[in-house]
């Protein structure tokens, strides 16, 4: 048995497809309890029958849309419109449209990609300096991952088996938490900037009302459609969908009939990847709780650790590393049935736990050496990656006490949730 994990560890760090590895290894499990292997298809074909699942394709379908559509170029106006006119608004433009952008694609990647052509050459016109650009522009790309509807939080709920409309509810706040820390850097970095991006005009706020006037339901149709019991949030996956197409290709027509098939392809190929991981993720996850691993686990680290205290502080250094060296979803399908079982045998809410799990597996992306949007940044602006390190590193350490200020106020992530 040990020789056969360490030679998965193995394959995994060779490259082998994750989820090949993480079959292998429930395979293995089972095997070794003399159980049948077809519990194996059993349990990947029990995915099938959760009612959230639709949601996590047609979210990205309709977030893939928007970054192709000029959506990205309207949401710049309108928050230049409505923030420009502050001392060193075009840094809260750029903090704002970008955990906007972000919440819908769920790809903290795509919007450094699709907004950083915008904001990085007007940061640099304004007379921001180009060390805090880069950082800024890198950095807000992952902002919008506690906002609704989030893919990510869409997925802590589906492996955790919590309520996807509680978990948005609880983002509401540690997410405005890191928007508003990252501001209060930004202005006061670049208090010595005084001129603002433009003059406050009702007229160019209207215009860009008017220019956006079609994308501007789209939160409205999630967030007010689900809380008002008129939707589940499959159903509201699909009319996001639904209207994202009409406005895109029938209505504006920005996206042709020509390139919806790309566009497809494109979104789905995400979600297959995160998909196969979770089918075969179910299976390892029902053989651990069959060999009661995540109760030896949590026997294991009782002894070792006596407080909540000073397990919130190991849990988040280990996040803090899985995040550089896994991508989320990869993250939340292997580690949270493994942690949740443990965090509630110390007494932590179980949605509280997603959102500590979500906001500290977004400060990986930043963390060096091997952190996403670092390499990402580096290759979209053509920068070394050491001066990436360098410019991103102030934001991290902003971001990382907003995470601390996260994890032991559990009142931010359960306000709205009061009953």
């Amino acid at each position: 048995m040990i020789l056969f994990s360490l030679l998965l560890a193995l394959l995994a760090i060779l490259g082998a497809p994750l989820f090949a590895v993480i079959a292998a290894s429930a395979m293995i499990g089972f095997h070794s309890q003399d159980s049948d292997l077809m519990i194996m298809a059993i349990e990947v074909q029990s995915i099938a029958s959760m009612s959230f699942l639709a949601a996590i394709p047609l979210f990205t379908f309709a977030g893939y849309l928007l970054s192709e559509s000029n959506a990205p170029k309207r949401l710049v106006r309108l928050t230049g419109a409505m923030l420009g006119w502050m001392p060193g608004g075009l840094a809260l433009v750029c903090l704002a449209a970008c955990a906007f952008f972000t919440a819908f694609t769920g790809a903290s990647g795509v919007t450094i990609i699709a907004l950083g052509a915008i904001l990085y050459p007007a940061l640099k016109q304004d007379g921001y300096g180009d060390r805090f650009n880069l950082g800024l522009v890198t950095s807000a790309g992952s902002l919008g991952l506690l906002f609704a509807p989030s893919l990510p939080l869409i997925l802590y709920g589906v492996v955790a088996e919590v309520s996807i409309e509680n978990l948005f509810l609880a983002g509401i706040l540690p997410g405005l938490l890191m928007l508003v820390m990252l501001s209060g850097y930004s202005l006061w970095v670049n208090r010595h900037i005084r001129q603002p991006l433009s003059t406050f005009s009702i007229r160019e706020v209207g215009a860009a009302l008017r220019e956006s006037i079609w994308e501007l339901p789209l939160p409205i149709v999630v967030l007010g459609g689900i809380y008002s019991g008129f939707f589940a949030v499959s159903e509201a996956a699909a009319v996001t969908a639904l209207y994202v197409v009409i406005v895109e290709v029938l209505i504006l027509r920005e996206i042709s009939f020509r390139d919806l098939p790309g566009i497809m392809r494109s979104s789905m190929v995400l979600v297959g990847g995160i998909l196969i991981i979770l089918a075969v993720s179910v299976a390892s996850t029902s053989y651990m709780i069959d060999a009661d691993i995540p109760q030896k686990l949590f026997e294991i680290v009782a002894d070792l650790i006596s407080s909540q205290t000073t397990f919130l502080i190991l849990l988040l250094f280990f996040l803090l590393v899985l995040g550089a060296i896994l991508d989320i979803f990869s993250a939340i399908v292997l580690v949270v049935p493994l942690i949740l079982p443990i965090a509630a045998g110390y007494g932590i809410n179980e949605v509280h736990l997603g959102i500590v799990f979500l906001a500290a597996m977004q400060l990986g992306y930043l963390t060096p050496p091997v952190g996403l949007n670092l390499f990402i940044a580096s290759y979209r602006f053509e920068k070394p990656i050491m001066h990436v390190y360098s410019a991103t590193f102030p934001f991290l350490l902003i971001l990382m006490l907003s995470v601390i200020l996260i994890t032991f106020l559990p009142q931010l992530s359960l306000f709205f949730l009061a009953e």
